[in-house]
């Protein structure tokens, strides 16, 4: 029969805070308050226990399962943003990267000529004049984008 989900952890791996790493760390093996589990707080701790209790990056960083670069990204994103800043960031480029102005201006236009361009005959066109295979729902969601610009 398989074991019951925890509720805690689903949510920790739900929201990308789930701690993946082994804790050695007396306060995280012997008290129930604190969650080797719960990312965010172990990062915390680890930063704290440099900082206020005088431990070394090294020794700190193999307690809480880092690295001592690990431990310095922490330190300095959390001195930038705060505790908001040891919640993992989601990874990848931010927005459409390949479907550059001049592309989506060159999409307008063909469609803007009045035929219309089936999508996948676009993009191949697209492709073919700049040499980038932009995805289908990129240039989907640019056009619709331009679409609700225009009255």
């Amino acid at each position: 029969m398989p074991k019951p989900a925890d509720p805690k952890e689903q949510y920790l791996r739900d929201h990308g805070t789930l701690n993946t790493h082994s804790v050695q760390d007396e306060l995280f093996v012997a008290s129930e308050f604190f969650d080797p589990k719960d990312l965010v707080q172990v990062k915390y701790e680890m930063l704290r226990r440099v900082q206020k209790e005088g431990a070394s990056v090294s020794q700190a960083a193999e307690t809480f399962g880092f690295s001592r670069p690990s431990f310095y990204k922490t330190q300095e994103t959390f001195e930038r943003e705060g505790v908001s800043g040891l919640v993992p960031k989601k990874r990848g480029p931010r927005g459409g990267h390949k479907l550059t102005e001049e592309i989506l201006d060159f999409a307008k236009q063909v469609r803007a000529a009045g035929d219309t361009v089936p999508i996948p005959a676009l993009l191949r066109v697209i492709e073919e004049r700049f040499d980038v295979r932009v995805h289908r729902r990129s240039l989907e969601r640019g056009l619709a984008r331009w679409g609700k610009k225009t009255p």
